[in-house]
């Protein structure tokens, strides 16, 4: 099934479906914006945005778990099906619903380590448990932490009182720019329940890319040879 066949049906799919590629788009823009800015700068005024390059790192983190969930929506994970391609029909949807429940244990795994790492710099309790939450322990607060360059924007500056006691913040806090982690994960776990359901009603086939390559491949070579 190609992957450009895929719409939300549903109004909670597509408020998901255009945060996700707004937020893909912007940040696509503000890479480029910010890159170009920077070699402008740099070769023709001997100058540079300081905080240029750790913004365009984060973005890029950013992008990469933004990624993940995409791919999972328009199936355009790799993945081998030589042997399931072989099987019939029932046999190949009930491997492809297994795989599924796998992705979506993994993602809930994932969640769980995702905001266990956030909470501590927003000020927030982890999860207790090595395997799944058993509730909330105390965790370190470390709000205080703030990244090496990007400043802090002035319409932020009420954030000190909230998560500093008060304190200033000479950076854009850290906890901000990790807040991407849990946000991208919890959206993937989304889009794996998603994918999985689509296949348990007969929408879907299976979680990975179909063989447009393959496709693309055969189209080529009739094209060639209607040429010849």
């Amino acid at each position: 099934m190609s992957h450009s066949a895929y719409q939300p049906t549903t109004r909670l799919g597509r408020i998901v479906n255009e945060i996700e590629e707004t937020a893909i788009a912007i940040i696509l823009a503000l890479m480029t914006v910010i890159t170009f800015v920077n070699v402008v700068l740099r070769y023709g005024f001997n100058s540079s945005l300081i905080w240029g390059l750790e913004v365009v790192g984060y973005l890029f983190a950013w992008l990469v778990i933004f990624g993940v969930s995409y791919g999972v929506k328009t199936t355009s994970h790799l993945g081998v099906d030589a042997v399931t391609n072989m099987l019939p029909k029932g046999p190949r949807k009930v491997l492809a619903l297994l795989s599924g429940a796998v992705c979506i244990v993994f993602a809930f795994l994932l969640m769980k380590g995702a905001w266990d790492y956030w909470a501590p710099f927003a000020g927030l309790d982890a999860t207790s448990g090595r395997w799944f939450p058993t509730g909330f322990a105390n965790s370190r607060d470390q709000a205080f932490y703030m990244t090496e360059q990007i400043p802090m924007p002035g319409f932020l500056k009420f954030l000190e009182d909230a998560m500093n006691y008060g304190d200033e913040y000479d950076k854009l806090p850290r906890f901000i720019v990790y807040a991407m982690l849990p946000f991208g994960v919890a959206l993937t776990l989304f889009r794996f329940i998603q994918a999985t359901y689509r296949i348990a009603i007969g929408k879907a086939e299976s979680l990975i890319v179909s063989h447009e390559a393959e496709d693309a491949v055969e189209e080529a070579a009739a094209k060639l040879e209607w040429e010849e």
